[in-house]
């Protein structure tokens, strides 16, 4: 990570991430499409429905791997190897350990959670089904989301794109065989899913354990718990939970609302535009997990030149990715909701007219997650959580109850628009904000 990083290297050296999380988002909905196509729309809409609660746990993963590689990225940075590894050694090991106990319990209280949610009838037995099933794999999956963020660090993202092909190839494999082949419906698609958890987890701990492992970063055998390291990097990749939990929670009322105002359709329609969305906001989210390791390198070096080039340079590209992502979206909206919900001609139509509004948030998103990811990798977390928390828990939740309101089922559709809107304002003024202290 030493040296400049012009237009030409930061592209070279981030596609692979950005590879790697668009691989995962398009594994991740696999589910989704065999479900829907091969179950019903009923099955589809209780997988929806219990999703959020399992991302906001796995979302623990995320924020280990993002607060935990900028601080082992910025150790790095200052020339103390021995203290990164042990730092990335016991940050895993936490991990895997939470994982278990939070598993067992979210496997207990499975069934009142999902009529808590939303899941009224039968789609409170198909959401029991495929949550049960994918917690039990949950502690590997929070290993897989904490140790992607490492392979940057350790100068091999290629390797994270690798984890995610296996992952895919495997879900999209078995999904095919439980699902489409052997007739076992939701049950075969959570199945699948919890085994591409498994691997997913197994690659990489296995890489940086094996003596096949010539990076700086490597587990130590003999790393004991130190608790502030641990306290700062939670801190620090606190923006990225509290942005996953927000997310979650603000798709939980968005679920709520749409039961509401539309019932069923509704909330098969909004997981068809979270699929879509996230297969494309996966570009921003990959290239803020790579960039923010060089971020974090070159602030641990004092490097305040390049922080600022940088920050151009990134802008300047989730702008051209923000179009470009926008304009490919509303192309693709018609041929996208056929994809999902083809065999139900009101539902398609529901879902196209819903994504030609709900994805010109692509304009300005990127803004935001970068701004967020911006100040993880400079290691000030609460203000990165800032961002986070306001973005989704105060403006997009605030408009998506009160523009129903005003506009009907369009508010819905429409909120995420205005609360982008809202952020980007609050994330310009914190960013032009704090230049004096970070000398960017």
């Amino acid at each position: 990570m030493e040296g400049h990083y012009g237009y030409r290297r930061i592209l070279k050296e981030m596609w692979p991430m950005v590879l790697m999380l668009m691989v995962t988002s398009v594994y991740s909905i696999v589910d989704g499409w065999f479900i829907s196509n091969f179950a019903g729309s009923t099955a589809f809409a209780a997988m929806n429905i219990i999703w959020p609660a399992i991302a906001i746990i796995s979302a623990l993963g995320l924020m280990v791997g993002a607060g935990g590689s900028a601080l082992v990225s910025k150790t790095f940075g200052e020339g103390d190897d021995e203290r990164a590894n042990h730092i990335f050694t016991m940050l895993i090991r936490l991990t895997f350990i939470a994982g278990a106990v939070i598993s067992a319990a979210l496997f207990v209280v499975m069934k009142p959670l999902a009529a808590a949610l939303g899941a009224e009838g039968e789609m409170v037995r198909y959401a029991v089904i495929y949550g049960r099933i994918l917690t039990a794999a949950l502690p590997v999956y929070m290993l897989q989301m904490a140790m992607q963020p490492f392979f940057m660090v350790a100068g091999r993202p290629e390797l994270g794109t690798i984890t995610s092909i296996a992952c895919g190839l495997t879900n999209i494999a078995l999904d095919a065989l439980f699902v489409a082949g052997l007739g076992w419906g939701l049950t075969g698609a959570a199945v699948a899913t919890a085994a591409s958890f498994i691997v997913g987890g197994c690659i990489p701990v296995s890489f940086f354990a094996s003596k096949r492992n010539k990076t700086p970063l490597r587990f130590l055998k003999d790393s004991r718990y130190e608790w502030p390291a641990i306290g700062r990097s939670l801190s620090n990749g606190l923006s990225e939970f509290v942005g996953n939990i927000s997310f979650n929670i603000v798709g939980i009322c968005y679920n709520l609302q749409l039961m509401k105002y539309i019932g069923e359709n509704g909330v098969s329609a909004y997981g068809v535009l979270m699929y879509v969305g996230f297969i494309f906001g996966s570009v921003f989210i990959g290239y803020n997990m790579g960039i923010s390791q060089v971020i974090s390198y070159k602030y641990g070096a004092g490097d305040k030149a390049e922080l600022r080039s940088l920050l151009r340079k990134s802008c300047a590209l989730v702008a051209v990715a923000g179009i470009v992502i926008t304009a490919t979206v509303e192309f693709l909206a018609p041929l996208l909701s056929r994809l999902f919900v083809g065999y139900y001609p009101a539902l398609r139509d529901l879902t196209t007219y819903a994504m030609h509004i709900y994805m010109i948030s692509f304009l300005i998103c990127g803004f935001n997650m970068f701004a967020s990811a911006w100040f993880t990798a400079l290691n000030n977390g609460p203000v990165s959580a800032v961002i986070s928390f306001t973005r989704t828990l105060v403006f997009e939740l605030g408009c998506v109850f009160i523009l129903p309101l005003l506009f009907g089922i369009d508010g819905i559709w429409v909120a995420v628009n205005v609360a982008e809107v809202l952020a980007l304002i609050l994330s310009a003024a914190l960013v032009l904000g704090f230049r004096k202290r970070y000398g960017y």
